[in-house]
């Protein structure tokens, strides 16, 4: 999961230099819930 963040993180960061700022903001925020999500689970997995 924290792959696809990197993934969408680098999109964004593409996206941003072209020109693209509403592809650039959309995969930014995908990913930003993408690590949300992978840390909500870490903590989850440690505790169980």
């Amino acid at each position: 999961m924290l792959e696809l963040a990197l993934l969408f993180f680098v999109i964004a960061i593409i996206a941003g230099a072209l020109g693209a700022t509403g592809v650039a903001g959309m995969t930014m925020s995908i990913a930003k819930w993408l690590v949300l999500l992978f840390l909500v689970l870490a903590v989850v997995s440690m505790l169980l």
